[in-house]
């Protein structure tokens, strides 16, 4: 490290003091405000002596929402704890600032060596800095995913608790309120809020509510079998409880569930980094390689390896992006994202941008606007058609706007080398001597003189270069050889100056960028097709879902197959849209709206379903019309978890084809094939040297 890079340490340093000194003495001043006063209350007479994370989580939860650019995580964190604290503002405080400032322990020293290893690549280091601000959401849904699962796993004690209560109480209601008085885990406040649900004066209301916010699917079953029982009363079923058959059938699927998510965690779990790996790797490498063999300087920090590198970077981003959405496809969890009023809602609001993102959003009752709409049902998206076309407008111009931006810099840092390389012959296994490269540099400045002198001008020969040449003051009459001369204005004219008179903006660039924003135009729909394609990979899963869900239901008394359908709609996730149409159309005709369902769904396991619902409909009791399910419980439990591991081992497969695919593209079109291509060349013009001189 040289003294000039030292003292730029020692200046960062002391200028990082201050700012932090600054903001300590702001933040303590912004912490004597009314919010603050107010924990400090509550704190009074339960106040510890010792250091308290939890007092510090709730400080620093009032400091990150004062925050303008971190507020915005904040927000979202505490709207997914929300559902998971009900009504419990405290523990929601020091939810959100626990999963942020873990996210942020973990991005900042990211950032700070991003800044430290591509610090001589501004271009780099500002679109690695925008892609890891990016990574900031998926360590935040990482974080909350993994509370997600807690609960979960809380789950399977909860109903093994509850079993032991309803034998002693013989009572839904008493029973979950007894299970649910242990305040400590997550799992007893969901308890205690079905429990209000259950005693309140219109159960049914707040029950719908409740499906609205549950955390996941398993919550919402088992509440609606507990109201169900205590509407209806239990039964004795092969002499046991049907109550606590059907909380064992939910515990038996969540233990699938756990397992299943257990082992994509797993699998995906070192993907998303390798997927990563290379936009960290390129400065390393490409500074290892120009160390190593000097031949390929010219390529690294020319035109072509900035071309690479940004490539290198797309791929990332894109892969990046799929092993996320191929991963979080497989979890239940629903989305908890905030959809009243996000920016795409407050951009599409003003006037202007609304006339204008109208005249690209299909018309109603055209083919394309039925398409984009089934894209969005089918993907279980939860953006509007408006989103989605806003999204799509921006990244089209962005993108744009970019590519032009990235193609005036490719044409500056090509003049850039030319004007900064130094002029020698490829030196192919080490660096240059102190003494070579300082010759080089003094040929490199001559060159530049003439370069300046000759630049724009088209028909420039080597007999001008010449005559200017030993009009110089570069020109020593009795010292400076022909030889010199002619071989300075043959490298000027043939070599350098093509380059300088040839680097600008030209009309297929501005084509090309015009083709980038028509891609990027479509992304948002292939990513809806992606994920469309990775929901069809569970379409197994849910039907078995069903199965579960109808053998549960079938025995209870004053269950029909309205109320089936209805609670197959609620739990529903890629076949949603026709059950829901069913739904919808049942009071016109049972059979009819059943029969148009079955000709929608092309899926034979959910085809057999309709047709036993048709013959309920009908003909025969629910019971008997699906006592196949009770029949063979244990096969269709079985087949269950086989089917898992073929998701789980597919989704795998396809998990580490598009994670690998950037390290193994920085490997081959980043090291391998410049080494060997520009090796090759080197010795090829070196023995034609020879060849030409003997």
């Amino acid at each position: 490290m040289d003294n000039q890079m030292i003292i730029y340490v020692m200046a960062g340093s002391a200028g990082a003091f201050v700012i932090i000194l600054l903001a300590y003495v702001m933040l303590s001043k912004k912490l004597q405000k009314s919010e603050y006063m107010q924990i400090k209350k509550l704190q009074e007479g339960t106040k510890e002596n010792a250091f308290s994370l939890e007092v510090l989580f709730q400080k620093l939860y009032v400091t990150y929402i004062r925050i303008p650019f971190i507020k915005r995580y904040a927000l979202k964190i505490r709207r997914r704890l929300e559902i998971v604290n009900i009504d419990d503002e405290y523990n929601t405080r020091k939810g959100t600032a626990k999963v942020l400032t873990r996210a942020l322990a973990i991005v900042i020293p990211i950032i700070i060596v991003t800044i430290f290893i591509t610090s001589s690549n501004f271009l780099l280091m500002f679109i690695l800095l925008i892609f890891e601000i990016f990574m900031i959401d998926t360590f935040i849904d990482g974080s909350v995913d993994k509370i997600d699962d807690n609960i979960l796993k809380q789950q399977i004690d909860f109903f093994s608790e509850i079993r032991h209560a309803y034998h002693e109480y013989n009572m839904v209601e008493e029973a979950i309120y007894q299970v649910s008085q242990d305040d400590e885990k997550e799992i007893s406040r969901q308890g205690e809020k079905i429990y209000e649900i259950l005693i309140s004066d219109d159960p049914e209301t707040e029950l719908e509510k409740y499906y609205d916010i549950a955390p996941n699917s398993f919550l919402k079953e088992f509440a609606g079998v507990s109201y169900l029982t205590k509407e209806f009363g239990d039964r004795k079923v092969d002499g046991a409880s049907l109550y606590l058959k059907n909380v064992n059938n939910i515990t038996q699927e969540m233990q699938l569930e756990i397992l299943k998510r257990d082992k994509l965690n797993y699998v995906f779990q070192s993907l998303s980094m390798i997927a990563i790996a290379p936009v960290l790797l390129l400065e390393p490498l490409k500074s290892w390689a120009i160390s190593n063999f000097s031949f390929v300087a010219s390529w690294y920090q020319g035109k072509p390896g900035m071309i690479v590198q940004i490539l290198i970077m797309i791929l990332t981003f894109v892969s990046y992006v799929l092993v996320r959405k191929l991963k979080d496809n497989g979890s239940t969890g629903i989305d908890t994202k905030n959809t009243e009023n996000p920016w795409q809602e407050k951009l599409y609001k003003k006037k202007p941008i609304k006339k204008v993102v109208d005249l690209f959003i299909p018309k109603e009752g055209t083919k394309e606007r039925r398409k984009i709409d089934n894209l969005l049902k089918d993907s279980a998206s939860s953006q509007k058609i408006q989103w989605l076309f806003v999204n799509r407008i921006s990244l089209a111009i962005v993108v744009c706007l970019a590519s032009i931006v990235l193609f005036a810099q490719l044409h500056a840092i090509a003049v850039n080398y030319i004007y900064t390389e130094p002029t020698t012959d490829y030196n192919l296994m080490s660096q240059l001597s102190e003494k070579e490269e300082k010759t080089a540099m003094e040929k490199t400045e001559r060159d530049n003189y003439f370069l300046d002198m000759f630049k724009g001008k088209m028909k420039t020969t080597v007999e001008d270069v010449e005559l200017a040449f030993r009009r110089s003051k570069y020109y020593i009459e009795g010292e400076t050889e022909d030889s010199e001369i002619t071989e300075t204005a043959k490298r000027v004219v043939e070599e350098k100056l093509p380059v300088i008179n040839s680097e600008y903006l030209q009309w297929f660039e501005i084509l090309l960028a015009f083709v980038f924003a028509v891609i990027a135009y479509m992304a948002p729909i292939w990513i809806l097709m992606f994920q469309v394609k990775m929901r069809q990979l569970e379409m197994e899963d849910e039907v078995m879902q069903f199965q579960t869900i109808i053998l549960m239901l079938m025995r209870i008394e004053r269950v029909n197959v309205e109320i089936i359908l209805e609670w197959l709609e609620r739990y529903s996730n890629i076949f949603k849209a026709p059950i829901t149409k069913c739904v919808n159309n049942y009071e016109a005709g049972a059979w009819e709206a059943l029969e148009a369902m079955k000709d929608e769904v092309s899926f034979m396991p959910l085809i057999r379903i309709i047709e036993s619902l048709q013959a309920a409909v009908e003909k025969i009791p629910i019971v008997d019309a699906f006592d196949e399910l009770d029949s063979e419980r244990d096969y269709y439990r079985e087949k269950r978890k086989e089917s898992n591991e073929r998701l789980i081992k597919r989704k795998g497969m396809i998990g580490k084809a598009i994670g690998f695919a950037p390290l193994v593209c920085m490997f081959v079109g980043y090291l391998i094939v410049p080494l060997v291509f520009i090796g090759l060349t080197s010795m090829s013009t070196s023995f034609t040297s020879m060849t030409s001189a003997k």
